[in-house]
């Protein structure tokens, strides 16, 4: 189902906007002039989300009872998901997990 798109409609005059010129625009102490350590100290969003660089859309396929308790946590889910297995990420570069169906082989008895 798709989302219901409760935006409301700018009243602002863009027309008027646009023909401004920079010197037209008032700078004050309520609206200072910006500086480029102001720009870094931003959060940067799209669409109302905070923008974090360096994320890759994937289709993973996950067991159903496993995704259902993910869910079940409530909104966020996949940032969750995405927090624990950054956490194995982080905790692997320590000491590397062994891959999974992997078989340790006995030490031999000395003789």
């Amino acid at each position: 189902m798709k989302a219901k798109n409760t935006s409301i409609k700018s009243h602002t005059d863009w027309a008027r906007v646009n023909v401004l010129r920079d010197e037209d625009i008032m700078i004050d102490d309520d609206s200072p002039e910006m500086t480029p350590e102001m720009w870094a100290g931003g959060v940067w969003r799209r669409g109302g989300v905070p923008f974090k660089p360096g994320k890759t859309l994937v289709s993973l396929r996950i067991d159903t009872e496993v995704l259902e308790w993910f869910r079940a946590q409530g909104p966020g889910y996949q940032s969750r998901i995405n927090a624990l297995l950054r956490a194995y990420h982080n905790a692997s570069r320590v000491q590397p997990a062994p891959a999974c169906g992997t078989i340790r082989k006995r030490p031999k008895p000395k003789r």
